[in-house]
């Protein structure tokens, strides 16, 4: 009984729309989470253990690979809260500090997955479309400064979210205060352009990476199409990821434009339901760009995979390697391209 008063206590403040209005949905959602982080939590911290003790990632000039995965790990850390929440009926905590410290994580592991995910591409697309060029990107990656600069630039952008007063969702389309709906529009100009920019860059690059590694004639046409593989799937993944979400947030305010309340109530349980999806991220990453890298794989199969399926992996690396230069001419001149992640302008260097 006594437990029962404090969760009142601390929940009575709450708007009608931060209750879920079916449950079972929410139940669901919640136990997709637990999914989530008992996968996410073991995968990302044995990623970190490798980057930081095997592969000394600051020497492999793997920086941005590692901020990646610390983005990741903060949004792992974030989710038993969601599970709380859901799992007891809310779609935020009652407490108004533990709330915008989620807002917080949330909004900053999403920009900072999306910055690093993106220089990486740009990093991509210079070496495969503008081979020989110089590559500025090459060097800003490298450093350890501009990550710390990325990361800093990031913070004022959750600074919208802080604002935000009461609400489960953002409040735009709702009575609110001039000063309130300023807040509410700058938030959504955030999420929407945080998504939406990076987005036309990533199919940009991918679409001219794609083209420049199919008029290639020469070398192994599966060498080639794993190439090709290896720069879609980061599309792939950014459009699992985040492009639901933000197709879903539009969808929610249009609805709350035009007061389709009884819409509504559907309308957010699907972008609930997105931003679950989103929360895929955290298994994503590590699988497609950090195993996508020979050293980091080599490393990561040494210390956790047991003996009889690291003889078989290393076996498949051998034949898939097999040939592993291939030549082309260009302008009156020979380059080589080799097909390995050394030197490697096929493959998408990371």
């Amino acid at each position: 009984m006594k437990d029962k008063t404090l969760k009142n206590m601390s929940t009575k403040d709450l708007p009608d729309d931060c209750y879920v209005k079916h449950n079972v949905t929410y139940q669901t959602l919640s136990w997709l989470m637990i999914g989530e982080f008992t996968l996410g939590l073991p995968l990302n911290l044995s990623v970190l253990f490798i980057f930081i003790f095997r592969f000394k990632f600051w020497k492999n000039k793997s920086i941005l690979l590692f901020n990646i995965v610390v983005a990741d790990f903060l949004l792992v850390i974030c989710l038993p809260v969601r599970i709380h929440n859901y799992q007891h009926g809310l779609r935020r905590s009652g407490e108004n500090a533990v709330c915008k410290t989620m807002l917080f994580m949330l909004f900053l592991n999403r920009g900072a997955s999306i910055t690093f995910l993106i220089t990486l591409t740009i990093d991509r697309y210079f070496n495969v479309v503008h081979l020989g060029r110089r590559n500025f990107v090459r060097r800003l990656k490298k450093s350890p400064a501009f990550s710390i600069i990325i990361w800093v630039l990031l913070l004022p952008l959750t600074v919208p979210t802080m604002l935000q007063k009461e609400g489960c969702c953002n409040s735009l389309g709702r009575v609110a205060t001039p000063e309130e709906k300023v807040v509410d529009t700058l938030r959504e100009v955030v999420f929407f352009s945080q998504i939406l920019v990076p987005f036309v860059i990533l199919v940009y690059c991918t679409v001219r990476i794609v083209q420049r590694l199919r008029k290639k004639t020469v070398g192994e046409k599966a060498k080639l199409r794993r190439a090709v593989w290896l720069v879609m799937s980061v599309a792939v993944v950014f459009s699992i990821c985040f492009l639901p979400c933000a197709v879903g947030r539009a969808v929610l305010m249009w609805v709350r434009l035009m007061k389709y309340e009884e819409a509504e109530v559907s309308v957010v349980q699907v972008y609930d339901s997105l931003m679950v999806l989103s929360y895929t991220d955290c298994l994503l990453d590590p699988l497609v760009y950090c195993l996508s890298n020979t050293g980091f794989k080599n490393a990561y199969v040494s210390t956790f995979c047991p003996t009889f399926l690291q003889k078989r992996l290393k076996k498949n690396d051998v034949s898939s390697t097999t040939g592993t230069n291939t030549a082309t001419t260009s302008a009156a001149r020979k380059i080589s391209l080799p097909l390995t992640n050394k030197g490697n302008a096929l493959l998408p260097k990371v």
